[in-house]
């Protein structure tokens, strides 16, 4: 009777032990789901506020759609004094990554070679006032501080990468 009795305990414990384990994985699973909800929401905030809201990554403008406009001379731009003093420039060729399913290209896409002197002048501007160091080791910030401007510039994102080419410091 007393094995019995301890099987009958045994068991009861048993049934107890799962009816927990049970209802605690459902609370841990919808705590982790809503966890998971708002580790979404989290990033997709961080990564509107570090783009701008612009199209920052090739990747998301599909391969038919994207138009490459290269600037026709390569460019030499004398760069800030560094600490060495001694004057330094940067030999390089820019081009531009153009979304034509975007309004700004229907509206500027055929035009941009007409003004290709003001975009040049933001280049050298922006590379300009880079030291050889700094423009050595930011060529990726100096490639974004010239999307911006040229954004800027017409006023819309078609133009969502600048990439150099050929690119030498001296």
């Amino acid at each position: 009777m007393k094995r019995n009795l301890l099987s009958i305990i045994i068991l009861a414990l048993l049934v107890v032990n799962l009816v927990l384990t049970s209802i605690m994985m459902v609370n841990v699973s919808s705590a982790s789901r809503k966890t998971a909800e708002l580790v979404t929401d989290i990033s997709e905030v961080l990564q509107l506020e570090l783009s701008d809201g612009t199209i920052s990554n090739a990747a998301s403008v599909p391969m038919e759609d994207v138009e490459v406009y290269t600037i026709a001379e390569q460019m030499t731009i004398p760069l800030k004094n560094g600490e060495d003093g001694q004057p330094h420039y940067c030999l390089v060729s820019v081009s531009f990554s153009m979304n034509t399913k975007s309004d700004g290209y229907k509206e500027f896409g055929s035009t941009l070679s007409t003004k290709e002197s003001l975009i040049t002048a933001k280049i050298y501007e922006i590379i300009g006032s880079y030291t050889m160091e700094e423009a050595q080791a930011n060529k990726e910030l100096m490639s974004e501080d010239i999307l911006k401007e040229v954004q800027g510039m017409f006023d819309s994102d078609f133009i969502f990468q600048v990439s150099f080419g050929n690119i030498i410091f001296q």
